[in-house]
C-alpha cells in the first residue's frame, strides 16, 4: 500500500518540478536550468547519503550491465524533454503525454522482459486501457 501512495506523491512531484523547471528556463535558458537541476539533486542527495546512507560509492563500479549506469544521462534528457513540452503545450497537456508514453513503454519493456525485468504475458485488458487513454 505505501507503493501506491509513493506513485501519487511521484506524479504530483514530478508535475510540480516540470513546472519549476520550465520557469527557471526562462531567465537562464535550458541548458543552466537542467544543470541546476541535476546538481541540486546531486546535493540533496549526498546529504542524504552522509547523514542516513553511507553505501559504497565503489558499488558503482560492479554494476551490471554497464549500460544501467545511464540513468544520469536518461534523467538529463527527461528534465529537459519536460521542460520544453510544458513550455510549448502548458502542464496538463504535456503531463498527459509524459504519462501516456510512460504507461506505452514501461507495458513494452515488460512485454518483451527488457533491462532485466521479468518477462510478462500480453493483457488484453491493459492494452485497453491504454488504448482508451490514447
Amino acid at each position: 500500500m505505501a507503493g501506491f501512495f509513493i506513485a501519487l506523491l511521484s506524479g504530483a512531484l514530478m508535475s510540480i518540478q516540470g513546472v519549476f523547471n520550465t520557469q527557471v528556463t526562462k531567465t537562464t535558458g535550458e541548458y543552466v536550468s537542467n544543470a541546476w537541476v541535476q546538481f541540486s539533486a546531486l546535493a540533496v542527495c549526498l546529504g542524504v547519503w552522509f547523514f542516513a546512507g553511507r553505501d559504497s560509492f565503489g558499488a558503482i563500479a560492479r554494476v551490471e550491465p554497464k549500460y544501467m549506469l545511464l540513468g544520469g544521462v536518461i534523467g538529463a534528457g527527461i528534465t529537459w524533454t519536460v521542460i520544453r513540452s510544458m513550455e510549448q503545450l502548458g502542464p496538463a497537456k504535456a503531463a498527459l503525454l509524459i504519462v501516456m508514453a510512460q504507461l506505452i513503454v514501461a507495458y513494452l519493456i515488460e512485454l518483451a522482459g527488457l533491462f532485466g525485468v521479468e518477462k510478462e504475458p500480453l493483457e488484453w485488458r491493459k492494452v485497453g486501457g491504454m488504448a482508451l487513454a490514447l
